[in-house]
């Protein structure tokens, strides 16, 4: 299955890296490499291209974390090896166990992964719009302070593709609402279309957080124009599958 490792967060007692669409062996629209059991794909196909990444990446099925993400501002703590099949209602993940990888999912969405060296913590986190406006990713922030007496200076941050400023159009009305919370710099006008950049709101919140700039990693790299190579719910129109973020301690 084809991924791709994060330059940042490269040590070799971290497995961190992202996935594209490739690799797998899902027919279209979910071509090839789903990884989502909720969007239609037959789940034995899904649970072959979790083997298959699993297998590439060295770590078991059976370990993995991974989120029913609504959306919302909720961080669950895995302090414990969970069940494949019953995966935690939330945004984000953190533990400090080894061997115990956690996934975001994504096809549009930020997938956002989180390394403290200092004392051996981790997060995944899934950060859309609504996600970014609910402050999902400082609250994980804070959670990873709180349980693990994380620094927000000491962190690390992979963020990976995404959908662009180039592409995500909005309506007014929730141009507004990001106008209101002080972030009208991430809008863009072309007309009588309004783009808005999710992540220069990310960015901005890791800033006040705490996290220095040199440790924020952007993919930079846009899912709707680069549909060919992840997942875009919006490009795809709306029927497709999900890439993903791994990240384990070892």
């Amino acid at each position: 299955m084809k991924t791709l490792p994060s330059s940042l967060l490269n040590s070799s007692d971290l497995l961190a890296c992202f996935t594209t669409r490739g690799g797998g062996v899902s027919p279209a629209p979910y071509e090839s490499a789903n990884l989502a059991f909720h969007v239609g794909d037959d789940p034995i196909l899904v649970t072959q291209n979790h083997d298959l990444l699993a297998q590439s990446l060295g770590y078991e099925r059976s370990s993995l974390v991974y989120m029913r993400q609504i959306h919302s501002d909720r961080v669950v703590m895995i302090a414990e090896e969970a069940r494949f099949d019953t995966p935690p209602e939330c945004d984000a993940l953190i533990t400090d166990r080894i061997l115990i990888p956690l996934m975001v999912m994504s096809a549009d969405c930020t997938p956002i992964l989180l390394y403290d060296p200092d004392t051996r913590a981790i997060g995944a986190v899934h950060a859309g719009r609504e996600g970014a406006l609910n402050a999902i990713l400082p609250k994980t922030v804070a959670a990873m302070e709180k349980a693990y007496g994380t620094r927000p200076g000491n962190l690390l941050v992979s963020m990976g593709p995404s959908i662009g400023g180039c592409c995500y159009e909005i309506n007014p009305l929730i141009a507004s609402t990001v106008t209101a919370l002080g972030y009208s710099g991430a809008l863009r006008y072309e007309g009588s279309k309004v783009f808005l950049d999710v992540n220069a709101i990310l960015l901005r919140q890791l800033e006040a957080a705490g996290v220095p700039a040199e440790a924020v990693e952007v993919s930079g790299e846009c899912t709707a124009c680069r549909c060919d190579t992840y997942f875009s719910y919006r490009a795809d129109a709306r029927q497709t599958g999900r890439i993903a973020g791994v990240i384990m301690l070892r």
